[in-house]
């Protein structure tokens, strides 16, 4: 028979708590990824959406202007956005771009969606 030693029964609990702790803690890390990934796509349409009201609203900026400054400006920030569509309204006071697309995405099949809008005053000189 084997002696008792002080401290035997908790021989190999570490390893228990790491195989508890580690699933948990990559579950959390990758929550995050995806969240920042999201935030990151949610930014760069946000700012797309008002580097376009910004031109559209010029002295003499169109729709065009509106739309191609969106857009330019969402593709330089790389994939974080694709589907990208970029919608301007020129009212009689106010510029509004909206710019939808979709975000990254950690989940295979699944591409959150966003769309941001910005609404700016037309400039006018008088």
């Amino acid at each position: 028979m084997r002696p008792v030693m002080k401290g035997s029964r908790e021989r190999g609990s570490v390893s228990v708590q790491m195989v508890l702790l580690m699933p948990t803690l990559l579950l959390v890390v990758w929550i995050a990824l995806g969240a920042a990934m999201y935030f990151y796509g949610r930014t760069t349409a946000l700012a797309a959406a008002q580097a376009g009201a910004t031109a559209g609203a010029a002295e003499n900026g169109t729709t065009d202007d509106c739309v191609r400054t969106a857009t330019d400006l969402a593709a330089r920030a790389g994939d974080s956005l694709a589907g990208l569509t970029v919608t301007c309204q020129i009212g009689a006071q106010t510029v509004t771009a909206t710019v939808t697309g979709d975000t990254l995405s950690l989940v295979p099949g699944w591409e959150p969606v966003t769309t941001q809008s910005a609404t700016v005053p037309r400039e006018e000189i008088s």
